[in-house]
């Protein structure tokens, strides 16, 4: 099953994306603060004439379908990542997509928090909206890609990786209000700091179930608190004195998670003005704290990253540093001097490997624009 491109076709580039602050927020109708970055993944893809759909993967190998079949589950994790993006593509345009083929190359890592995912359903869903002429807006595709996540893969993410993955632009941060979608851009001026990620190179295995039940518990909080406050739609929105009120009424790990959730929210909005007024050690003090609220209240941190957040508290060069991500393993996010940069990377990675014998991987990255497709 070697795709053969001879054909005229389409080439997708379709990014990364960081998140400077605004974590687990998404799903609970907050604000967050991501943007696309300069790592991509690589779409090559063609129409064929037939009804088969050839996909490969440098790394995954190759799976084949017949568009106009009813699309099952694999039992191979990255497959769904596309068949779920085929499958809402068909419900909303059943009869103009065709047979393709497509050969995926990437620069992202698998498991560091950078969306590797999103990257690929974004690129699937933008790619064949372009080369079959769906006519889906970008705030379609967003959802036919978080959908996809949902039903295919089995995480109930929210929609913030996808809507960075697709909207974001070089040079800018994006305030997105993950109920309304509305956003804003933000100049994303770090200067004399670079964004560095330090991927500890670990999974825990815990993230997709952890992750939903996170969410289950921040749905109860919410269910809870609207008993007494009804006029709260969005566990966000809830003021922490209001989350303190019904403290008692919180079970278990619930109160937690809501007072993180709360704060969070709050931290992202004040981390934007910041960011506008080019107070970034202000900015990079508010990650801190994240981190500090990831770790302990919303606990899905693990030790690795706690370390390496650890290690950067003491230097003066490196003002903000924080998990990033789902948790239980992927990166930290670092905002560094741009002079220190080669520095941290070189004690992180001896530190990091003489504590747990993990090779670490430093990766530096700038912000990007959203997929981008042209002919080839």
């Amino acid at each position: 099953m070697t795709p053969n491109f001879k054909a005229k076709g389409i080439l997708v580039k379709s990014p990364g994306r960081i998140n400077l602050i605004g974590e687990h927020i998404d799903y609970n109708g907050g604000h967050v603060l991501p943007a696309a970055i300069d790592l991509k993944v690589t779409l090559q893809i063609h129409k064929t004439e037939n009804n088969l759909c050839i996909i490969s993967s440098e790394d995954g190998g190759s799976f084949s379908f017949d568009i106009k079949q009813h699309l099952e589950i694999s039992s191979t994790q990255w497959e769904n990542y596309v068949l779920g993006v085929v499958d809402g593509l068909k419900k909303k345009r059943h009869n103009q997509l065709g047979g393709f083929e497509c050969n995926i190359t990437t620069e992202l890592p698998i498991g560091a928090g950078i969306s590797s995912s999103a990257a690929l359903e974004c690129g699937i869903a933008k790619g064949l909206n372009h080369l079959f002429d769906l006519n889906l807006s970008d705030i379609e595709l967003i959802e036919i890609s978080r959908m996809a996540e949902h039903n295919f893969v089995g995480t109930k993410c929210g929609v913030m990786d996808q809507f960075a993955v697709t909207m974001g632009q070089n040079n800018k941060l994006l305030l997105l209000n993950c109920e309304s979608l509305e956003y804003q851009l933000i100049d994303a001026n770090f200067s004399p700091y670079k964004i560095v990620l330090l991927n500890s190179n670990v999974s825990h295995n815990l993230a997709s179930s952890e992750y939903n039940t996170r969410r289950a518990e921040c749905n109860l909080a919410l269910k809870i608190i609207q008993e007494q406050h009804a006029n709260f739609n969005f566990l966000a929105d809830v003021p922490e004195v209001i989350i303190e009120s019904v403290k008692e009424k919180l079970p278990g790990k619930v109160y937690q998670r809501a007072l993180y959730v709360s704060r969070e929210n709050s931290r992202t909005l004040k981390a934007a003005s910041l960011m506008q007024a080019g107070k970034i050690e202000g900015f990079g003090a508010l990650m801190y704290q994240t981190h500090m609220g990831l770790s302990k209240n919303y606990e899905v941190s693990c030790p690795e990253l706690d370390f390496l957040v650890g290690l950067t508290l003491d230097l003066p060069q490196v003002v903000g540093s924080r998990i990033m991500g789902g948790g239980f393993g992927g990166c930290t996010i670092n905002l560094v001097k741009e002079d220190f940069v080669q520095n941290l990377m070189e004690m992180a990675e001896e530190q990091y490997k003489k504590e747990f014998d993990i090779t670490l991987t430093p990766i530096l990255v700038e912000t990007s624009n959203g997929v981008e497709i042209t002919n080839y």
